[in-house]
Parts: structure tokens; sequence; C-alpha cells
């Protein structure tokens, strides 16, 4: 059997397509189970008119984790260890194909615990909608040059074997941080990077092939972004912070530690940059100089080609894209900054471009 899990807060205008894009799967869920939570608008409504069964969660305080921890605690006791879970975002829709290539890689590869989508951002947004959907494009290309092995099993839609997500259940308060016996532990930002964490602790593969494709939402505003992006940050940190480091968390530790170095190199580069004005030695490149931003340029457009003419052309000043990494970077000074305050931090849900 397959389970389609959708956990949704306020989501009653892109559930319908999310919907649809479960319908027209092969094979096609044999359940899909919207979780209602905390909503305040007509999403349960929608869903059952839609066909879906639909819980409601009950005083959760746990935000989406919490949502999926009041479901699966209803469904996983009438499901087999060889049944399996889709794990869906209400604001997503995963492309024609993506079941039957996500329930063929589990069915032939039993060393894989869980198949994650490969995400592309919805039209819209203007120029921060745009510099998304380029970062995007980038990082399916990094986990497609990668085989499809997974980083982060995202939150938009991945398929995990049910005998997994037990396993996961039964190890939470020993060798994995979370309460006992839930599926996924409430205290993470950040549930899809902790529970990736997770299933591979526990010894399980993750991948994500390229033709799992997700299309999800886009921060159409800087400030939804700032707020998504620092959560997405101090989430992975906190991740690690609970992990330790072992042999699953050391690549991702290591790629935090080249991130903050780099973040070191750009001041200095920008350091530089003033002092050289400021002495009027700063001027076009030159000779070598020349042929490596010539080289770096093409880089820019080629990585995001698949996005087409108005992406590479986006990308291509390298400039706009700059400032783009420039905006990351002080996110991710925040998340640390916060995270050695022990700040609280607070879920911020973003409006989505079709709701505006």
């Amino acid at each position: 059997m397959l389970v389609a899990v959708v956990p949704a807060h306020d989501e009653e205008r892109t559930l319908p397509e999310s919907l649809r894009s479960l319908r027209v799967q092969s094979p096609a869920p044999d359940r899909v189970v919207v979780v209602a939570d905390n909503c305040t608008d007509g999403t349960a409504a929608v869903a059952a008119a839609l066909g879906a069964e639909v819980v409601t969660t009950a005083a959760n305080t746990g935000r989406k984790a919490g949502a999926l921890n009041q479901a699966l605690d209803v469904l996983l006791p009438s499901l087999a260890d060889d049944d399996q879970v889709l794990v869906m975002d209400a604001d997503s829709a995963i492309v024609p194909g993506f079941l039957a290539a996500a329930t063929a890689w589990l069915r032939d590869h039993p060393g894989t615990g869980a198949v994650g989508g490969v995400f592309t951002g919805r039209a819209g947004g203007g120029l921060v909608g745009a510099l998304q959907r380029n970062e995007y494009a980038r990082y399916a290309r990094e986990v497609d040059r990668r085989r499809g092995q997974a980083m982060v099993l995202t939150g938009t839609a991945t398929l995990f074997r049910v005998a997994v997500l037990r396993e996961i259940a039964a190890a939470r308060g020993r060798v994995l941080p979370g309460r006992p016996g839930s599926v996924y532990d409430t205290l993470a930002l950040t549930e899809d990077n902790e529970i990736t964490l997770a299933v591979k602790s526990l010894g399980h593969a993750a991948v994500s092939p390229r033709e799992c494709g997700v299309l999800t939402e886009i921060m159409s505003t800087w400030r939804d972004l700032w707020h998504q992006r620092l959560r997405w940050q101090r989430g992975a940190l906190e991740n690690l912070r609970a992990y330790g480091l072992t042999r699953v968390t050391l690549p991702y530790a290591a790629k935090q530690i080249a991130m903050y170095l780099g973040i070191v190199a750009v001041a200095l580069f920008l350091l530089a940059t003033v002092l050289f004005a400021a002495h009027g030695e700063l001027g076009p490149p030159r000779g070598f100089w020349l042929a490596v931003t010539g080289l770096f340029v093409v880089e820019r457009a080629w990585t995001v080609r698949t996005r087409g003419p108005r992406a590479m052309l986006l990308a291509a000043p390298i400039v706009v894209e700059f400032g783009y990494d420039l905006f990351q970077q002080a996110v991710f000074l925040r998340a640390a900054a916060d995270t050695l305050g022990r700040r609280a931090v607070h879920w911020h849900h973003a409006t989505s471009l079709r709701a505006a």
C-alpha cells in the first residue's frame, strides 16, 4: 500500500493542484490523507471535496513535525512494513512519473530508506523569484552530479519505507534525538533535514533521482526569503548540535565550515577591492584575470541553462547573483549568532504568490 500524507496549514488555494498531481501518478496512492493543522480557512473542506481523507490536528504546538506525528500515530499501526508513505507539502506538486520512479527505486535498492524529490520553483516573484529558481537549478545539477545521493530528503515530497519510519520512531530518545515513539523530532526547525540525518544514521541510503521532480512555491519578497532561509540555516546548525559529530554528520559539518570560511574570503575580497579603489589601482581585469573572469561568467550562465535564456542572462552579469549571495551570507551569519546565543526562533508562514 502507498499512502500520501499532506500536512497543510491554511492551504485551501494551493491544495487542489497538489492533490491533482497525486491523482495522475501511476501508481496513484491508495490513500491520500490531508492533515489540516491549525487551519483558519477552508483547507479541510477543500480536501474532503476532492476526495481526500482529512485528519485534523488536536492542540498541535509542534508545527509541521507535530502535525505529521499525529497523523502517523494513527496511520502506521494499520500499515505493513513493506508499505510506503509519501510525505508531501500542500503547496507543492509532483511531476508525472514521480511515484513510478520512487517506488521502482525502493523496489530495486533494498538499502535505500527513502526517495526524495528534486524541486524547482514556480513562476512569479519578480527578481527574488528568478534568483531562487536559478539557485534551485544549480542544486538539482549538484544532486544529479552526485548520482542522486541526497543531502536532504526534501519536505516538498519524499517517499519513505514504513519499516524505516517505525525504526526511526523506535530509535528516538536512544540513538536519535527526539521523543521516544515519534517519527519526527518536534524540536527540529527543519524537519526534513533532521529526518534525513535520522535515516542515514540508521544505516539507510537517501536518494533524489532526477525523475522525481517537484514544483514548489518560492518566496515572493525579500522579507519572506530572509525568514525562510534563516529557519533553514538555523535548523541545519541545530540539527548538527543535536546529533554531534558522527560518520553521517561529518560531511554536513565540513560543508558548514567551508561555507563560513567562504564568507570570510568574500569579506577579504571586498576589503581588498575597497583598498585598491581608494588608491586608484582598481580597473577592469586584464590578461590572466580577464580569462578567469570570463570562465566564471560562462560557469554561472551554463549551470542554469536548463532554465532557458532568461535565467542565463540573469546569471551572466555576475553582480546580481553576487548580491543574492551576499544576502544569503548575511542570513548565515545571523543564524550562527542566534544559534550561539540560543535565541528563540519563530516559524514564519509566508503568503503564497497565488494567495496574494
